[in-house]
Parts: C-alpha cells; sequence; structure tokens
C-alpha cells in the first residue's frame, strides 16, 4: 500500500527541485528567525541566499546535540511560542532534557509521515493498532498515536509498562498491528508463555519496532515468537520524532527515508567530510518542512549508510541501512572497537541463552573491563540436573564457552562472560539499557 505515492513515487529530478526550495526556504527561516544559526551561518560565511544547489548544503553549519542543550529550553525554537501547540524532549537521564516544539502545521505534517510509515509497514484503514511506545515526552507514544488516526486506525494508547493488561487488551482488542520498542516487546511475548498462552496465536500481523538499536536476529526472534512481521522504524526527538524513515513489508531491505521532508547525509564522523553512497559513517539531517524547531545539518550520531536505488516497492525514497550503533554508545574492548548492536547477533544464535543481556563495563587499571551478563532459557535448565542454580555447573561453563569462542571468532574479541538465571536481567518497559557503566563507580 502506497499511502502517498505523489510524494513516496516522485521522480528524482522533481524530488531535488523540492528538496532545493524547501531546503532555501528553512535556511532562510533560521537564518532570520534563530540568533544561533544566523551566528553560525555568519562564522561560516554564507548566507540563505547562497543557497542555490543541493551541493550547496555543504557550505552550511552542523547542528549538535550540544547546541541543543547549551540553548536550553527554547532558545533554537524559529517560531514564536504563541504559535507553538506541543512541546517534546528527550529522557534527560543525562542533565536537562534536549527540548524540541511544534506549530499545528508541525503536527499536521509529523501526523502524515507517521501514517505513511505504518502504510508501508503493511498498516491499513481500519486496523486496531495497539501502540505500546510510552507517552509522555518521548516522542514515540504520541507520534505513533496520531499516525495511527491518521491513516484510519483504531489506535489503543496503552502506552508501556503493565505488561499483563497489555496481553488481556492484545487477546479481547484483537489488533492486527503493534509499535512498541523491540525489547519490550520481546517481555510482552515472553510473559505470555509464562502465562501459559502462545504468542504466535494473536491476532497481530505486523509489528512496527524502534527506539533502540536491534540485529536482524532480534527480528528473527520476534517474528518466530509473535507470527508477525517485524518492521524497523527511525526517527529522532530532535529531527521529528517517528517517523523519519521505515522499512517497507514487501523487502525488509532499508529504511525509506521520508525525502522530501528531510536531506540525509553520511558524513566521516572525525572530518566532517560528506561520504558517497554505501559508505558507512554518521547520519545527518536536514528538515525541509518545520516550522518550530527546524535543524541544519543535525549530527545524529547515529552510524549508517544511504542507498539511492529504487525499491521493489515502487517507491523511490532513499533508503538508510539499519541502525548500527551510536558513537557514543561504542566500547573498546582491548583495542578493537565493538557496538552493544554487535555483541547482540552473535548471541542470538545460542539457543540455549535467553534474548535478555547487559554489558558491564568497569575499569582494570587502564584498561576498560567488559563483562556481557546473560541468561540461560529456562527450557535447557530444566533439563540440568541443578537443584539450585549453580553458574559453576559443568554445561553452564560449557555454554560459556560456546559463546565465547562464538564471539571471538565473529568480533576478534574477548570478553568476561557470566550466565545468569531466567529473569535476572532486568527487563525494559521502554528503551532496553544494554550498557551499565560502572568505571567511574
Amino acid at each position: 500500500m502506497i499511502f502517498n505515492p505523489e510524494m513516496e513515487q516522485m521522480e528524482k529530478s522533481e524530488k531535488e527541485k523540492l528538496q532545493l526550495s524547501r531546503l532555501q526556504e528553512t535556511a532562510k527561516r533560521v537564518y532570520e528567525n534563530v540568533p544561533f544559526y544566523r551566528q553560525k551561518f555568519d562564522e561560516a560565511g554564507v548566507k540563505p541566499e547562497d543557497v542555490k544547489s543541493l551541493d550547496d548544503l555543504q557550505k552550511l553549519p552542523f547542528t549538535k546535540k550540544q547546541d541543543l542543550r547549551d540553548n536550553y529550553p527554547f532558545g533554537l525554537f524559529a517560531a514564536e511560542m504563541k504559535d507553538v501547540v506541543r512541546i517534546h524532549g528527550s529522557s534527560g537521564t543525562k542533565g536537562k532534557p534536549t527540548i524540541v516544539g511544534y506549530t499545528r502545521n508541525d503536527l499536521d505534517m509529523w501526523s502524515e509521515l507517521v501514517a505513511r510509515s505504518i502504510a508501508a509497514a503493511g498498516g491499513q484503514p481500519g486496523d486496531m493498532f495497539h501502540n505500546a511506545y510510552g507517552y509522555g515526552l518521548f516522542t514515540g507514544g504520541l507520534g505513533l498515536h496520531y499516525g495511527a488516526e491518521r491513516l484510519g486506525c483504531t489506535t489503543t494508547p496503552v502506552s508501556g509498562g503493565n505488561t499483563p493488561r497489555q496481553i488481556t487488551l492484545i487477546q479481547d482488542f484483537q489488533p492486527r498491528g503493534i509499535a512498541g520498542t523491540p525489547s519490550y516487546i520481546l517481555n510482552i511475548a515472553e510473559t505470555m508463555e509464562k502465562m501459559g498462552l502462545d504468542p504466535r496465536e494473536t491476532s497481530m500481523e505486523y509489528g512496527i519496532f524502534g527506539a533502540e538499536p536491534w540485529s536482524e536476529e532480534m527480528r528473527a526472534t520476534l517474528e518466530e515468537k509473535l507470527n508477525l512481521k517485524a518492521i524497523d522504524i527511525y526517527g529522532l526527538s530532535e529531527v521529528l520524532g517517528p517517523g523519519v524513515s521505515i522499512e517497507c513489508h514487501e523487502a525488509q531491505d532499508g529504511l525509506h527515508i521520508q525525502d522530501d521532508n528531510f536531506i540525509a547525509e553520511i558524513i566521516d564522523p572525525k572530518t566532517g567530510e560528506k561520504l558517497d553512497y554505501g559508505e558507512e559513517g554518521e547520519l545527518v539531517f536536514t528538515s525541509l518542512t518545520k516550522e518550530a524547531f527546524p535543524v541544519i545539518r543535525y549530527r545524529t550520531g547515529d552510524i549508517a549508510s544511504l542507498n539511492p536505488e529504487p525499491c521493489k516497492c515502487g517507491r523511490t525514497t532513499i533508503r538508510m541501512s539499519r541502525i548500527k550503533g551510536r558513537y557514543d554508545d561504542m566500547l573498546i574492548i582491548r583495542g578493537v572497537n565493538v557496538f552493544p548492536l554487535e555483541i547482540e547477533e552473535p548471541l542470538l544464535t545460542v539457543s540455549e541463552l535467553a534474548p535478555h543481556y547487559q554489558l558491564v563495563v568497569t575499569k582494570e587499571g587502564p584498561l576498560d573491563k567488559v563483562e556481557l551478563q546473560v541468561e540461560v532459557e529456562e527450557k535447557f535448565l530444566a533439563g540440568l540436573d541443578m537443584p539450585k542454580f549453580d553458574p559453576e555447573h559443568s554445561a553452564l561453563l560449557k555454554l560459556q564457552g560456546k559463546l565465547s569462542k562464538i564471539i571471538r571468532d565473529t568480533l576478534n574479541v574477548t570478553t568476561g562472560i557470566r550466565i545468569m538465571e531466567p529473569g535476572s536481567i532486568p527487563r525494559s518497559e521502554g528503551k532496553a539499557v544494554r550498557v551499565v557503566d560502572k568505571r567511574n563507580q
């Protein structure tokens, strides 16, 4: 289902004309209304009227998350506060949250893009849609909610948490689609199994999962447990929220960027130089239609690549790869750069282990020490002669060695591994905590 073929199947030349016109308007808007951008443009020796082609985007300055913090709360708004009808922001777990705003036109545009996204995932008007993203400052809940309503879905604003109630509503309301973080949806599936229910027998046919990096192995786990098609969605509050890009259900081969509303670039994170299609680097977005909080060349910190080739679904939008991780989350294990997602991939190939894990980082002299904590599957544990959980049991030590070898062969790193009993790693009701940093404790 193509929700908006005029935009999603636009010819490249027409798309670039539209992008240029909107980029020129956005550059003018931020220069005239945001002192931060006026200063940045002036320091770079560029004026809005210097943007005469899409290549001129390279002349414009980058925006970083620290710029949002430095201008907290409303210093980067390009609209008067009387025209700002909603505020969203980050969770603020590391100091004050980063704050973004929306005009009525922004909210209308956002709903349209999320409606397109749900349609790309396989959603249809009339679907019952179970939204397990958190509502509040976080953009996930309300972003998916209004997009689902725009598409014509009957939308249940369940939010996160209270897993038994989630299961009751899934059973009673019979949703065709579900949305949430992959780690929490996995939690729902496992809780159903503990209740003696088969999650494969629900009415759900597609799931829209995001807000945290997740691997192809996690996709396979979710699709097998829930008997649905697991679709990756991408967004961040600084750029819009959910709906910046999404996979299509036909291909599940890269995320379609809503490139009539955003220009994406990949840059070398060290030099800031733009990289070619197919090269992996830092993902950068420029918004083209936002009124309250437009961003110019926002450095997301996310690792990805871009693909300009048309998709078999018929969309001509630029596609981005699935997110490999964030540069901020990268660990250096004995001189090797490793992202948590790269640990997840080999871990989930070991059937004796549950798909729950944390990487605990401590200091050992001048070096970082990383321990991978994982849970053993209950079914595997039940087959052992072990009245009380014993991590030194020969079968668990053998399993520990098996996982250690797989990680060493796959990533060329060696980590400490602790096999833990089922249920001992905290379950997520939102974004999963994959890295526990104890270096400063």
